[in-house]
């Protein structure tokens, strides 16, 4: 049973950092593509960030320059360093998995980021 676990949401002021981690597991041939969404009630979601198996990052243009996403994959683990943070990243952030070969994707119970102003 694939199951996705995350950890280190909070809240912080404007400006500020955390890290989010997520930790895989259930998958005897690892992930494939792992990423993280983000999603504020009442508004559209946002895939905040994903990376394949063999490192390649992509970034939706309103983090930029501020996240970074990185994975080890010996541990199954994704993690999302957020710098620079903003009010408007404020949101539930749900880590991503998907198995070697599949399109439809595993998901984390989500992790709240509140960032105050």
């Amino acid at each position: 049973q694939v199951q996705l676990v995350e950890s280190g949401g909070g809240s912080v002021q404007a400006g500020g950092s955390l890290r989010l981690s997520c930790v895989a597991s259930g998958s005897a041939n690892g992930f494939a593509t792992m990423g993280w969404y983000r999603q504020v009630p009442g508004k559209q979601g946002d895939l905040v960030a994903t990376i394949t198996l063999y490192g390649v990052a992509t970034y939706v243009d309103s983090v930029k320059g501020r996240f970074t996403i990185s994975r080890d994959n010996a541990k199954n683990m994704v993690a999302l360093q957020m710098n620079s943070l903003k009010p408007e990243d404020t949101a539930v952030y749900y880590c991503n998995a998907r198995l070697p070969g599949w399109v439809t994707p595993y998901w984390g119970q989500g992790t709240q980021v509140t960032v105050s102003s």
